[in-house]
């Protein structure tokens, strides 16, 4: 950067030298000594200063049209249009002006793909309120007949009582699962024994594995955890009613904790229907349903697993599942214990 400093000081000085020479010629007089050097210098700072006017004009026309663009795109996110991508090139890709273009590549890109999951979401809302709402206005319809056996009729309000209980949990499950993403969801951890809600929802349960002469096999330490009970509440219900729900009759359901380091190891395995690989990779995502095939039947509403991994998420742990196609499912929920742990008894 000097030397080209120096160069062009020396350009500049050569040029300003042969056109103050010209112009003594082009007038007749030849100033000696001092004044010459000083007109010559003179020369060189109007040289100089002309270069910096054209090269500052150039670089401001060139500034206020990355700008213009830049402010253009601005204000086609603003308005709803995420296809932006600037390409717009710096001399240094490492300073601000690089940094802000990247930035707003990048909002861009985050943006539209919040705009794809809201349009998905919206549309899955639709369809799954949508199926129960046709069945409900459909079977009503029926009802008008007056031809009807009592015994289709009772079918019929059964039905309707279904679909309506179907609708009911969809809308409670949209309501929790928005509150729990909202941040201002109640969150009260507090220390208690894990192994003892287990058994507890275990047994809140009984009736539905009893009914369908399910095995229930419990291997639980003694755990101590940090955690909001009621939350975890509803983790542990939510997966052991499901595995007692895809259990056929005579099946196992087999549940273990365990500690390893500094965490709580649940496992709830279940000699249910399973899944393909595919389902496995898709079975936290909102209105996700493995068996749709029975999705009506059962009256899942494919936000519940969603609901329990926003759950293990605020409590900083894991859930993951492993499952065999016909044979059986597992899930696996690691959350962090007490580190300073002494069991109640």
């Amino acid at each position: 950067m000097f030397i080209l400093f120096l160069l062009t000081n020396t350009l500049f000085a050569f040029i300003s030298y042969h056109v103050t020479s010209f112009i003594y010629d082009w007038l007749g007089k030849h100033p000696q000594g001092f004044w010459q050097q000083f007109y010559t210098v003179i020369g060189v700072f109007i040289l100089f200063a002309c270069t910096a006017a054209i090269l500052f004009l150039f670089g401001f026309r060139r500034q206020r049209n990355y700008w213009d663009t830049v402010v253009d795109a601005i204000g086609r996110i603003a308005k709803g249009d995420f296809n932006v991508k600037l390409d717009l090139k710096s001399d240094d890709d490492e300073d601000h002006f690089g940094q802000l273009i990247s930035g707003i590549n990048h909002m861009a890109i985050e943006l539209g793909e919040i705009e794809k999951m809201r349009q998905e979401f919206i549309s899955n809302v639709s369809h799954e309120i949508q199926s129960p709402l046709t069945s409900i206005n459909g079977f009503a319809k029926a009802l008008k007949n007056i031809n009807l056996t009592d015994e289709k009729r009772q079918h019929y309000l059964e039905i309707i009582e279904m679909e309506s209980h179907r609708l009911s949990k969809i809308s409670d499950n949209l309501l929790k699962l928005t509150s729990l993403e909202s941040q201002h969801h109640p969150f009260e951890p507090k220390s208690y024994r894990l192994d003892k809600q287990l058994r507890n929802v275990v047994l809140s349960c009984e009736p539905r594995w009893i009914f369908k002469i399910i095995e229930m096999e419990l291997d639980l330490e003694n755990v101590l955890v940090f955690a909001d009970e009621d939350l975890m509440n509803q983790v542990w219900m939510n997966l052991i009613s499901n595995s007692i729900k895809f259990t056929p009759n005579g099946g196992t359901i087999y549940i273990r904790l365990f500690k390893q380091s500094d965490t709580a190891i649940v496992s709830i395995t279940d000699t249910g229907i399973g899944m393909t690989e595919e389902d496995q990779k898709h079975i936290f995502e909102r209105f996700f349903k493995a068996d749709k095939s029975r999705a009506v039947s059962n009256g899942g509403s494919g936000l519940g697993l969603s609901i329990v991994q926003k759950i293990i998420d605020m409590h900083n742990g894991s859930i993951s599942v492993q499952s065999q196609l016909g044979e059986q499912t597992t899930f696996f929920v690691t959350i962090p214990i007490e580190q300073d742990e002494t069991v109640h008894k």
